[in-house]
């Protein structure tokens, strides 16, 4: 157990970039798939279908076909002798990318902002039914890598909230949407991609405690949840690649929280060949890249390694076992309809192996997938909205006599929504981030656009002033307004691209596009300014928070294309906001503790020295007084709590796993003849395409076998980890051992929905002041008074022990704190001390 013990081994100071450097211990082997809840049926139909497989089918399926090499954003091989189509693989968590006649759902910071499990799940099922309807098998979300360490992190937006709990119950309510509409879901990027600096080569270094209690937890909950698969990421952790660190992928992943779905790789982020297959990789995409001559560490590489020893056949069948039981797991062998878009053609008609320009044929049959989702993204989009500031009942508007609407980011972009590839420019108002989570919007309602309809049909006098520059024409326009609302954003997104010098990652907390100087322009003339900020993430906004003129703040994140409307109908009160948010706002730049890390070299160090202390963890413990404290958000409406009690329930004791697992299965027979793994005699090879076949069997290095890792090979029966023993980790660690009941009563005159948060002290030294976990939404008339009941787990209540491997429910006194925000408490009472452990 030592090595278990110290997970992260300290090795030695780098003098280069003056940070300690960190080794991941060698976990081998890859833990083989073996069924359990939710997966048996899965895994007998991958049984009988791996079963049939020659082994270049079996490497068909792992291997991508290479980039732009078909219809989708990745594709697998297929096999043609039993009718089984290539698997396509498409971007993204937003919507369905490089293609048309889909949606623009709000992103994920915004459907965490809503804090509404049912919400989150219709979005997910919402989702899934337009990749399935685009004929995709695997969509490439949801996200919970980056979590969010650092407020300027470029994906932040594509992910939930950098609090675990948040991030863990949305992206199991997301998986379970995806999939109940017979579509793989990938959770991604696995894991501690926190920073687009450096992505590909920078080490993010932590210890074993942080890494469960922290990055690791919501990942927990997506396999809870059933998700099929997993993206591995561009970056190293301690100083290994993800896409072959036993630690992340053997130890962690397939062996603590039994993952049952295969894992895929980051578009290029595959660093080798036998390496990375021994260390747990199942999927390589897209599948090209190295200067071998296979163009591909596997395909056919692949095949000779299977052949020479060097890869045994549990593990090739365990790769193809595992693609193909996350394909039965959702049903797709009975949702499947044909891939009817090509990723890189937008017209009708195109080549479809694009790589190569040939096979000239229909790839878009332009299929319109958005059935009545408008309906589900205008409601995510107002009930995400955070009223921050609300002065004297500014807000909701009620027919004022005259508005004036003011800044870019009310606007529409002159040249249309899609104008800019990937969405690679801040023109017009701010509805997501860039990068390869974006799709093609089908239209986005500007607030500019859909405010004038509503002064239309108020009969109130309605002016647009569309500059953020001109400062003085902007204050000639708000001068005789009755209100003034003005508009303003953050963007941020994927670091291949730069975009007025952030790349990818913010390099400031400030608004864009003058925003600061915009808003105290038309405040310093117009007594009624509202400010509604369209961002990726906190912005520094005290200086507004704080102005007198400033009567009312929203923060109205990226809604998606309903973005006009949505923050239209919380405006005007026909959606009592309910939204919360989902990360805290500082007041100055240094006051979340991280920054992005600029430094230079070949791999640069980014230790996480401060733990599992970021966001409101880190202002509490810091005793730092920020804008918005996590959690926080106002409504129309007024809300008491009452009635606070905590009862333990009768649950069994805690078990670590224990014994060992059946030894690794293999399916079918791998004919050791070479010549059956060459090529068929005149077949038509597609050019650029990645193939599982050999070039030559003479060419085989029989020898490769004795070069790999110690025990990498080994198909014995293995141990199985105290924490491990069902998806998600040990079951046990799910028993409920608290209920706890609080009756809300909606006390104002308008009905609305609060968001009841649960927050536990853990009580350790080493322990945040509180940490989330529990929420719940609650819509009531005006006087309705309704109870709610939190079941709080054994998880919820435990700590990571390094050295055990294990959960434990620690000896100290721990508090729960009810209320409506992580500062704002209602009601508070400790845990009895009788804790099951």
């Amino acid at each position: 157990m030592f090595h278990l013990a110290l997970l992260y081994l300290l090795a030695a100071s780098s003098s280069c970039v003056h940070a300690q450097q960190y080794i991941s211990a060698p976990s081998y082997p890859s833990p083989w798939a073996s069924g359990g809840p939710g997966w048996d049926e899965a895994y007998a139909k991958a049984k009988d279908f791996v079963s049939q497989l020659t082994l270049v089918e079996k490497v068909n399926l792992t291997t991508g076909t290479g980039n732009q090499a078909d219809l989708c954003t990745g594709n697998t091989g297929s096999v043609p002798r039993l009718g089984f189509r290539h698997l396509c693989l498409q971007d993204g968590p937003n919507g369905v990318r490089y293609t048309d006649l889909n949606s623009v759902f709000p992103a994920g910071i915004s459907a965490a902002a809503t804090w509404s499990r049912s919400l989150l799940r219709r979005r997910g099922l919402a989702l899934g039914e337009e990749f399935r309807g685009k004929g995709i098998d695997v969509m490439l979300g949801p996200v919970v890598g980056p979590l969010g360490r650092d407020p300027a992190g470029g994906r932040n937006w594509e992910g939930f909230s950098p609090d675990p709990y948040l991030s863990g119950v949305a992206v199991a309510e997301t998986v379970k949407g995806t999939q109940e509409a017979g579509v793989v879901a990938c959770v991604k990027h696995y894991i501690l991609n926190e920073q687009e600096h450096f992505r590909s080569g920078i080490s993010s270094n932590l210890d074993d405690r942080t890494m469960h209690e922290l990055y690791l937890w919501p990942f927990a909950d997506a396999v809870r949840a059933g998700v099929g698969s997993v993206m591995c990421s561009y970056n190293r952790i301690n100083n290994t690649f993800a896409c072959e660190n036993t630690q992340a992928l053997n130890y962690l992943l397939k062996n603590e929280l039994s993952f049952q779905g295969f894992v895929m790789s980051d578009w290029g982020a595959q660093h080798s060949g036998a390496i990375s297959a021994l260390s747990g990789l199942d999927m390589a995409m897209p599948g090209d890249g190295p200067r071998n001559s296979y163009g591909s560490y596997w395909g056919g590489a692949l095949t000779e390694m299977v052949l020479n020893g060097t890869i045994p056949q549990w593990r090739i069948d365990d790769m193809a076992l595992r693609i193909m039981a996350a394909f039965y797991k959702v049903g797709r062998d009975m949702k499947r309809v044909d891939i009817n878009y090509s990723s890189w053609v937008n017209a009708t008609s195109g080549p479809r192996y694009f790589a190569s320009k040939t096979g000239n044929t229909t790839v878009n049959q332009h299929v319109n997938v958005q059935g009545e989702h408008s309906s589900l993204i205008r409601e995510i989009g107002a009930k995400s909205i955070v009223l921050l500031k609300n002065v004297g009942h500014s807000l909701p508007l009620r027919k004022p006599s005259s508005i004036a609407v003011i800044g870019e980011d009310a606007q529409d972009n002159p040249r249309g929504p899609n104008a800019c590839v990937d969405r690679i420019c801040n023109t017009g108002t701010l509805a997501m981030g860039w990068g390869s989570a974006t799709a093609e919007y089908p239209y986005l309602i500007a607030p500019a656009t859909a405010l004038e309809s509503q002064a239309k049909g108020d009969g109130t006098v309605f002016s647009n002033f569309k500059s953020n520059w001109d400062l003085p024409g902007a204050r000639a326009a708000v001068g005789n307004a009755s209100v003034a609302i003005v508009f303003v954003n953050a963007d941020a997104g994927e670091g291949y691209k730069d975009l007025d010098g952030n790349l990818g990652d913010r390099k400031n907390l400030t608004l864009w596009n003058g925003g600061d100087s915009l808003v105290e322009a038309v405040a310093s003339v117009n007594p009624n300014t509202i400010v509604v900020i369209h961002s990726v993430g906190p912005v520094l906004i005290d200086h507004i928070k704080t102005h007198p003129n400033v009567t009312a703040m929203l923060w109205a994140g990226l809604p998606g294309q309903e973005s006009g409307n949505a923050i239209t109908d919380v405006l005007y009160g026909r959606v009592n906001p309910q939204g919360k948010t989902p990360f805290t706002w500082g007041k100055h730049a240094g006051d979340w503790g991280v920054a992005t890390l600029n430094a230079t070299g070949i791999a640069p160090q980014q230790v996480f020295s401060e733990g599992s202390f970021i966001d409101y963890r880190h202002f509490d413990l810091a005793g730092i007084e920020p804008s918005f404290e996590f959690g926080f958000g106002l409504s129309y409406t007024n809300f008491t709590y009452s009635n606070l009690t905590i009862t333990p329930t009768n649950g069994t004791a805690y078990q670590p796993d224990t014994g060992k697992s059946a030894p690794a299965p293999t399916f079918g027979v791998v004919d050791r003849n070479a010549s059956s793994a060459l090529a068929p005699k005149s077949f038509p090879k597609v050019p650029r395409f990645i193939y599982p076949w050999i070039n030559d069997v003479n060419a085989l290095n029989s020898s490769g076998s004795g070069t790999v890792p110690a025990g990498s090979q080994d198909g014995s029966p293995q141990n199985l980890l105290p924490a491990g023993g069902a998806p998600g980790g040990n079951p046990g660690l799910y028993d409920i051992v608290y209920s706890i009941r609080v009756l809300i009563t909606n006390t104002g005159a308008l009905p609305g929905t609060e968001i009841a948060q649960l927050y536990v002290s853990l009580g350790g030294p080493d322990d945040p002041k509180v940490v989330l976990r529990g929420f719940d939404d609650v819509e009531l008339s005006p006087g309705q008074s309704k109870e709610v009941v939190f079941a709080v787990t054994r998880r919820d209540i435990s700590s990571w022990d390094p050295v055990t491997q294990n959960w434990i429910a620690s000896p100290y006194p721990k508090g729960v704190y009810i209320g409506t925000s992580s500062r704002q408490i209602m009601l508070h009472d400790n845990l009895s001390r009788d804790i099951l452990t």
